[in-house]
């Protein structure tokens, strides 16, 4: 029975595994696989082989759902026109059985390399007329770079077989409660984007910036009930697939938008179609070119597109990503209706170029969102009076200053450039959130609570202090047009600065204690209880340093502040729990984490001094594992909370990597929270002979610490001289303790015969108790399995409130800890910043050189050294 739920659990692992789990071994067996293949093409390869799989799975589904028997779909031949004519009409194209990808790694395939160069070149044969323009060369980049995966058939063969074993374990249902085949996608994407150096900027926007864009974008178009987008240099269409999910919290559909995408590099235009189409985009919504966007622009007309390509192009919004700074030409392009207003960017800077191109093809309403060098903010030329132009034409609504090293592949400054075509506004918000990131590997990366802060100060055109200033346009005129964010905004940590009258005679600045303003302004009492007066302008420390701590933590004012606190989120816990855990199967995921948000925002809105961002991070840290759960639960039914999956791992035997199991994991609740939440006895139990085994062995260690030099050459020491050989002290013990037997006397506690002894009892202890541990382990894990495979609807649900939800609200309760240790760290610092006063510093210096004066007398030496001793002795003195 145990063997046949096994092999169950065995054949549906890859399906219940979680998508970060899947995509995380993809990946890194992917990594391992193209070896000495650039990441920039080796990507080409695994993305294009996802597609096809896409494809193949997408038409057995739907001649499935059209009522095709298994052997129905064994007889799907080109030959069958009626047929192909048919998928075509409604797929836009059509797969043969024997070119299935089902059908290459079925395990009485024979498979080769020419089946795959069959199967592209049929797909491409086969595409419907109508969807031309959508399929056709989409296979080209994997297509000609099959030759790349070996240097002979049979290892190309390999290669080509072990990719398409690693990525037939992706779930492609288009009915799939959750979207795992975009996860792993996009997550290969930005994996070899970091792994593929400078090529990485020509395909990939970082996710974190992908998404300040997007969800910029979507705020602005959420009253629209029909959307029109377009990326001209689209790269891998992250950015467009972005903005439809940043849409979708306003409750659109992504049936609601249309997608307009070009892209210059061929296989990079590959990835933005592949990209679109597996997100389940209905075809007539995608609208693609490859082309350079600055040479090759709206209307182009194309003859089989006339309703698409007759006309200019303009959309609701545009975004993009272009590549920095490069060359163009702007021959001939004085009456080109994109720059005819502005003017022509420089020959060797096309930033401007695209970013009045992209202006061009917003509707009256529309907005766009462009990343380009900092440079574009205050280069002089062309530049400077197409900027001067832009202001005072009144379309730049915002500049968003990002930290450097964001990007892959460079670590120059950039900025996010927000426009419209018509504004309510003549100001400019400046944005500086250089600061705002955590650094990661090499590069710096924006956090969730850094993208909603941005966003908001976005929104709400609100001035903010060392982040962001609304700028008059009379303010820009003044500056020459001039965009430089520093100019604008003071985002610099302040020098430190020393009162020389502190230094001198004591005591702390009140100026310097009044920059805490912020604090006494909630704990006006509290000031005074901390400083006293020391003269007008200066005060001193009320209390001994080392109780400033307790002082602020026991300050009435303090403790109402932390009640006050303690009740806005009364009742939040259970508010969490019906939210998500009562009503699981009604969560709107792409919707919830914002009706979070502005719950937990409303409710700090009345607290001072907590940063309400910082709260935020703590709810999107959490929810990436709630979300997690839920799009299980959602997609597998609340029963899967109940189920246990392998732990495989992988491991090496005879120089081969294997992946092998290793006892079980919880699905979606962790053995360690069921064992501490059910199994505590038996954890706590097993913790004790844990305990005693640490103890076991720092008593050996002492043992072998205390032997003489002489007594560590006995044979009851390793040859290694690191520790003692258990087999000899037991031999050695049984012949010390006859000897003992026999004279009928004990050895002395700290004689060599005793601690043999002792060791000998303390290794045979060691060695039960290991086995014991070890049979309790294992124990504890098989009851741990069986625990979550009983649970009940209520203990799932505890379960859920401990995982999700209480470590949120401990992280909440905790932040006024944080405003008190903060605080404290600043009074402490400004009381040490002037304890000791310089004259005191000059008057030990003084004291100390007379002492060494005084020592160097009774110092003797040769002619030389007395005359060199008298010379320093006299500079000590100050003589």
């Amino acid at each position: 029975m145990l063997f046949n739920e096994y092999a169950r659990i065995i054949t549906g692992m890859d399906t219940i595994m979680n998508k970060q789990q899947l995509a995380a071994k993809i990946w890194e067996s992917a990594n391992q696989m193209r070896s000495k293949i650039e990441a920039n093409e080796y990507k080409d390869y695994i993305l294009g082989f996802i597609f096809y799989k896409y494809l193949s799975d997408q038409l057995v589904q739907f001649v499935t759902k059209e009522g095709m028997t298994a052997n129905d779909i064994k007889a799907l031949s080109e030959k069958d026109l009626e047929t192909v004519e048919f998928v075509q009409s409604n797929l836009g194209y059509f797969i043969a059985y024997d070119n299935l990808f089902s059908t290459w790694i079925a395990s009485s395939s024979d498979f080769d390399e020419s089946n795959v160069r069959d199967a592209l070149s049929a797909f491409n044969r086969l595409i419907s007329p109508t969807y031309k323009k959508l399929f056709e060369g989409i296979f080209t980049t994997l297509e000609t770079g099959l030759s790349k995966l070996g240097e002979s058939a049979g290892k190309r063969t390999k290669a080509i077989s072990d990719l398409l074993h690693l990525i037939k374990s992706i779930p492609m249902n288009a009915n799939q409660g959750y979207d795992v085949l975009g996860y792993i996608y996009e997550y290969l994407i930005e994996k070899f984007a970091a792994n593929a150096g400078k090529k990485a900027g020509e395909f990939y926007t970082p996710h974190e910036v992908s998404v300040l864009m997007s969800n910029i974008i979507a705020h602005e178009l959420k009253h629209k009930d029909t959307i029109e987008i377009y990326d001209p240099t689209s790269g891998s269409g992250s950015l467009l697939i972005n903005i439809g999910e940043a849409v979708g919290q306003y409750a659109k559909t992504k049936d609601s938008i249309t997608y307009y995408a070009q892209e210059l590099k061929a296989n990079t235009y590959n990835l933005t179609r592949m990209n679109l189409i597996m997100r389940g985009i209905k075809a007539s919504n995608i609208k693609t070119r490859n082309g350079d966007t600055l040479e090759d622009d709206w209307p182009y007309f194309d003859e089989s597109d006339p309703q698409g390509s007759y006309h200019t192009l303009y959309v609701d919004a545009v975004v993009s990503n272009p590549p920095y700074s490069q060359n163009w030409d702007p021959s001939f392009k004085d009456s080109d209706p994109r720059y005819s207003r502005f003017g022509l960017a420089p020959k060797t800077k096309a930033d401007f170029a695209f970013l009045l191109h992209d202006l061009y093809h917003l509707k009256p309403d529309g907005i766009m969102t462009i990343v380009l060098p900092h440079g574009v903010l205050f280069r002089g030329g062309e530049e400077g009076e197409i900027r001067k132009q832009l202001i005072e034409q009144n379309h730049i609504d915002t500049i968003i200053g990002l930290p450097a090293n964001i990007f892959f592949g460079t670590g120059i400054p950039t900025v996010i450039l927000v426009l419209k075509q018509k504004r309510q506004h003549t100001d400019v918000l400046v944005i500086d959130a250089s600061k705002h990131f955590i650094k990661e590997g090499k590069n710096n990366k924006l956090q969730a609570c850094d993208i909603k802060r941005i966003t908001d100060a976005v929104i709400n055109r609100q001035s903010i202090d060392k982040f962001a200033k609304l700028v008059t346009k009379q303010t820009l005129c003044d500056n020459g047009y001039n965009l430089n964010i520093p100019r604008y905004v003071d985002s610099a940590t302040a020098p430190e600065s020393w009162d020389l009258h502190a230094t001198m005679l004591g005591g702390i600045p009140n100026s310097e204690i009044a920059e805490l303003h912020h604090y006494w302004q909630s704990f006006p009492q509290l000031h005074d209880t901390l400083f006293t007066p020391k003269s007008a302008a200066y005060s001193k420390l009320a209390i001994d340093k080392q109780h400033v701590h307790a002082c602020i933590s026991e300050h009435a004012e303090v403790l109402t502040f932390i009640n006050a606190y303690n009740g806005t989120f009364n009742g939040f816990d259970d508010y969490l729990n019906t939210q998500l855990i009562q009503n699981w199967q009604s969560v709107t995921r792409n919707q919830q984490e914002a009706i979070l948000s502005t719950e937990l925002f409303t409710r700090l809105a009345p607290i001072a001094l907590i940063d309400k961002y910082q709260a935020y991070q703590y709810l999107n840290n959490q929810w990436q594992i709630i979300s997690a759960d839920l799009e299980m639960m959602q997609t597998e039914g609340f029963a899967a909370t109940r189920l246990v999956d392998p732990n495989m791992v992988i491991k090496k035997k005879n120089g081969q990597e294997a992946e092998v199991q290793e006892g079980w994991k919880g699905h979606i609740l962790p053995f360690d929270l069921v064992q501490q939440t059910y199994l505590s006895d038996d954890v706590h139990t097993l913790a004790a002979d844990e305990t005693r085994l640490a103890e076991i062995a720092s008593s050996l260690e002492e043992i072998f610490e205390s032997f003489t030099e002489e007594e560590k050459e006995s044979d009851t020491v390793k040859e290694s001289q690191d520790g003692l050989a258990a087999a000899e002290v037991n031999k050695t013990a049984k012949t010390f303790l006859k000897e003992q037997q026999n004279s009928k006397t004990q050895f002395a506690e700290e004689s060599y015969e005793a601690k043999i002894i002792l060791a000998s009892k303390l290794i045979d202890e060691e060695k039960a108790l290991k086995k014991s541990v070890k049979d309790a382990t294992t124990a504890l894990h098989l009851k741990t399995k069986a625990t979550i495979e009983s649970l009940t609807d209520e203990q799932v649900n505890h379960l859920l409130q401990l995982k999700w939800i209480m470590p949120l609200c401990s992280e909440l309760a905790n932040m006024p800890n944080s405003v008190i240790t903060q605080l404290t760290s600043n009074v402490q610092a400004l009381a040490d910043k002037y304890a000791v006063t310089y004259s005191q510093v000059a008057s030990e210096i003084k004291t100390t050189e007379q002492e060494l004066a005084e020592m160097m007398l009774e110092l003797t030496g040769n002619e030389f050294d007395m005359q060199g001793l008298t010379e320093l002795t006299s500079l000590l003195k100050g003589e």
